[in-house]
C-alpha cells in the first residue's frame, strides 16, 4: 500500500497495511485537524444559497422519517417554484430535537474535499466518496449498519461515541441496518475528539452517538470491488476484438452470431488471467467528480478572466464612437 495521505493520518503505513487494513478497527491521532470540511465550510455552503437535496438530508436512527420540506425551503425562479433548498433555521431546529444532518457527496461540491478525495483515490486506486454528519449530544443518525466500503472518520468538532462490531462470519453478508439478533460482538468502543481519525474496515458493523456539543465528522468511504464489478470486467475482456453486428437479421444470422460469439469467448477465456480481470475492474472505476492535476496551477476564475479581458477589448474611444453611431442610427430609423 502506497499512500502519503493515509501515512499522514495513521503514522506507520506498513504496520497499518499489515495489521489493520480490512482486519481491525483503530483510532489514530495525527495531532492536527485533517478534515478539509469544517463548520465554517458548512456555513459557507448554506450562505452560498445553492445547497439543496439530494445533497442534504436529516436522519434519525429511531425510524422517524423526516420529510425534505421539514429542513428545506422552496424558491420561485422565473415564475417557477423549485423545492429542496437548504434552510439553516429549520436544520438547526431539527438538530435541537436530536436529528442528524447528513450531507452527501461533499466531494462533488466542496473544492478542498474534492481535492482530498481525488488524491486518496489516485493513491489507493479505489473509488472514494465523502459524507458529513452533524449530530447533537445524545443523537444517533443511523442504527447499527454495515457499509460496503472501508471508512475513515475524520472528527471535526464536538465529541462522538463509536461502537464497532466484528466483521460478518459468512462470506455472503448484507448491507445496511442490522436486525438486533444479528449484532456481532463489539470490537471497539471509543470517543472521538476533534482531530482524531477512526478507521472502520469494510463490512464491520458500527454506529455513532453524539457525546458532547454539536459533533461533526467527515466520513471517507473507500469502495472495493464486488462480484458485479468483476463480472463486468470479465465481460469486457471477453468481448475485446469481437466484430459482430449489433443486430443480426434473421434466424440464420442470429445462429451464426451465437456460434461466432462462443468461439471468440472460448479463445479469449483461455488467455485471460485473474490478474487481468482485477486490473480491468480497477481501471474501470469512475473518475472522481473533482480532480487535481499533479502540478497545481492557478485555476481560471471569472474575476481573473475579466481582468485579462480588457486588453483585448476595443479602445474606449472606439467603443464610444461605435455606440454613438448605433444610437444615432436608431433615432434616424425611428423618424422614418
Amino acid at each position: 500500500m502506497e499512500s502519503p495521505t493515509l501515512a499522514d493520518w495513521v503514522g506507520d503505513l506498513d504496520g497499518f497495511a499489515a495489521h489493520r487494513w480490512q482486519r481491525e478497527p483503530a483510532v489514530h491521532t495525527p495531532g492536527r485537524p485533517v478534515s478539509p470540511f469544517d463548520l465554517d465550510a458548512l456555513d459557507a455552503a448554506f450562505d452560498g444559497g445553492l445547497l439543496r437535496t439530494p445533497y442534504l438530508e436529516m436522519v434519525r436512527s429511531d425510524k422517524v422519517v423526516i420529510p425534505a420540506e421539514a429542513f428545506t425551503t422552496p424558491r420561485t425562479i422565473n415564475g417557477t417554484t423549485h423545492h429542496g433548498y437548504a434552510d439553516r433555521a429549520k436544520v438547526l431546529a431539527l438538530l435541537r430535537t436530536g436529528a442528524t444532518l447528513l450531507l452527501r457527496r461533499v466531494d462533488q461540491w466542496h473544492g478542498p474535499t474534492g481535492e482530498l478525495v481525488a488524491r486518496l483515490s489516485e493513491e489507493l486506486e479505489r473509488r472514494v466518496e465523502a459524507f458529513f454528519f452533524l449530530t447533537p449530544a445524545g443523537g444517533q443518525g443511523l442504527a447499527v449498519h454495515r457499509d460496503d466500503a472501508d471508512v475513515f472518520v475524520l472528527q471535526v468538532t464536538g465529541r462522538k461515541t463509536w461502537y464497532v462490531h466484528d466483521a460478518p462470519a459468512a462470506a455472503e453478508w448484507s448491507l445496511g441496518e442490522l436486525p438486533e439478533d444479528e449484532h456481532s460482538a463489539q470490537r471497539l468502543h471509543t470517543v472521538l475528539e476533534p482531530g482524531d481519525v477512526l478507521y472502520v474496515p469494510r463490512a464491520f458493523a458500527h454506529r455513532a452517538v453524539g457525546a458532547g456539543g454539536l459533533s461533526g465528522h467527515l466520513s471517507l468511504t473507500i469502495r472495493d470491488l464486488s462480484l458485479p464489478d468483476l463480472r463486468t470486467a470479465l465481460e469486457q475482456l471477453l468481448a475485446e476484438g469481437l466484430g459482430l453486428p449489433t443486430r443480426p437479421l434473421g434466424e440464420p444470422a442470429i445462429a451464426g452470431a451465437c456460434a461466432t460469439l462462443l468461439d471468440h469467448v472460448r479463445a479469449r477465456l483461455a488467455s485471460v488471467t485473474p490478474e487481468d480481470v482485477l486490473r480491468a475492474a480497477r481501471d474501470d472505476r469512475p473518475t472522481p467528480a473533482v480532480t487535481t492535476p499533479a502540478v497545481t496551477t492557478p485555476s481560471e476564475t471569472f474575476a481573473g478572466t475579466a481582468l485579462s479581458w480588457e486588453p483585448d477589448a476595443p479602445a474606449r474611444g472606439t467603443v464610444g464612437r461605435t455606440w454613438r453611431r448605433l444610437r444615432t442610427a436608431g433615432r434616424n430609423r425611428s423618424v422614418h
